[in-house]
């Protein structure tokens, strides 16, 4: 067959920090939340005859401040350790090949091209067509049972007559089934190799001609 996988992964490290979006309390509110409800606590539950006095209430305020402000400087410190290290690891990926969500095929002078295919749930079968710009079925194939992954594949520029494919843009189309029935968690990737970094407001963009800027986040497997 014309079509083979391709096995190379990303670092552990690396595949989480493209793909993890987590969210934290902040630390300095959750202290400021402790710190009111035992000072209300303390002056509800106060001796009337002996309530607490201001230099003690300010003290504890001071206190407060205090550790207020230690939180906020290792919030600030956080965050940008964690965008360095971010645009760290983006950096690296300059001149790497990337799958992204998307049925966009190049093929090369060279007569090869890389794509790839999510898959959501397990299928016992995959068909993958790849179509002309006239929306012509000029090569298909079958991935047989496969479980549920993505799957990097390469296709040699071959059409169904062996002949070489003329070089340029084409189309991916995945379908599956699974139990006999066609399966909707199923996504076709198409390739690309990181020629720039941006950040901004907008966080960290990694520039993948021809397909554009691409989020952190949107991709799915790095070589």
């Amino acid at each position: 067959m014309a079509v083979s996988t391709t096995t190379s992964t990303p670092s552990a490290a690396l595949l989480n920090s493209v793909n993890t979006r987590a969210t934290t309390t902040s630390t300095t509110d959750a202290d400021q939340d402790k710190f009111m409800t035992l000072l209300i606590t303390q002056l509800q539950n106060q001796d009337p005859l002996n309530p607490l006095d201001n230099a003690e209430v300010t003290s504890q305020l001071a206190q407060l401040n205090t550790v207020t402000g230690i939180n906020k400087l290792n919030e600030t410190m956080n965050t940008y350790v964690g965008y360095y290290v971010q645009n760290s690891q983006a950096v690296g990926m300059i001149d790497k090949g990337v799958l992204v969500a998307g049925s966009e095929l190049e093929l090369g002078e060279s007569g090869g091209a890389k794509l790839g295919v999510e898959l959501g749930n397990s299928a016992e079968t995959v068909t993958v067509d790849i179509k002309n710009s006239a929306g012509e079925v000029v090569k298909s194939f079958s991935m047989g049972a496969t479980e549920a992954s993505i799957v990097p594949l390469e296709w040699d520029g071959k059409l169904e007559d062996g002949t070489q494919a003329p070089a340029g843009s084409y189309k991916v189309a995945v379908s599956a089934t699974s139990a006999g029935s066609a399966m909707e968690v199923i996504q076709p990737l198409q390739y690309g190799k990181v020629s720039s970094v941006s950040t901004g407001a907008y966080g960290t963009r990694l520039d993948v001609p021809p397909f554009g800027a691409i989020a952190l986040g949107d991709i799915k497997q790095v070589f």
